[in-house]
C-alpha cells in the first residue's frame, strides 16, 4: 500500500474515518509531542508482533508515524511482513505534519 502525505493524513483525520495509529518513536519523543495512537518504539515492534501482543484489526488502515518518516517506513515493512497489509507510512513524519498545522 502506498504511503500517505501529511495533507492526505490531515484530511483523513478530519473525515473521522476509523484508522489505527501507531507511533514508533522513543518514549521521550512521544511524551514531548504526540497526536495519540498506540506508542510502540520501533526497537520493540518485532517482539510485540512475535508475542502476538498487537491488538490491531488487520482489516482497518494502520498509519505509522515517527519524527521524520524514516523509522515509520521501517515499521511499515515489519507490519506488512507480519500480515498487516493495509499499512501506510506518514511521509515526512510529525515534523512535516506540524508545519502544515
Amino acid at each position: 500500500m502506498q504511503d500517505i502525505t501529511v495533507e492526505e493524513f490531515a484530511q483523513l483525520l478530519s473525515s473521522k474515518k476509523e484508522i489505527q495509529l501507531l507511533d514508533v518513536r522513543e518514549g521521550i519523543e512521544f511524551h514531548t509531542f504526540n497526536i495519540g495512537g498506540l506508542h510502540i518504539p520501533l526497537g520493540k515492534l518485532a517482539q510485540i508482533l512475535e508475542d502476538d501482543e498487537l491488538d490491531f484489526n488487520p482489516d482497518l488502515p494502520i498509519i505509522v508515524v515517527c519524527q521524520h518518516g524514516v523509522r515509520s517506513k521501517t515499521a511499515k515493512v515489519i507490519l506488512q511482513n507480519a500480515g498487516f497489509k493495509n499499512t501506510q507510512n506518514l511521509i515526512g513524519g510529525l515534523i512535516k505534519l506540524q508545519r502544515i498545522s
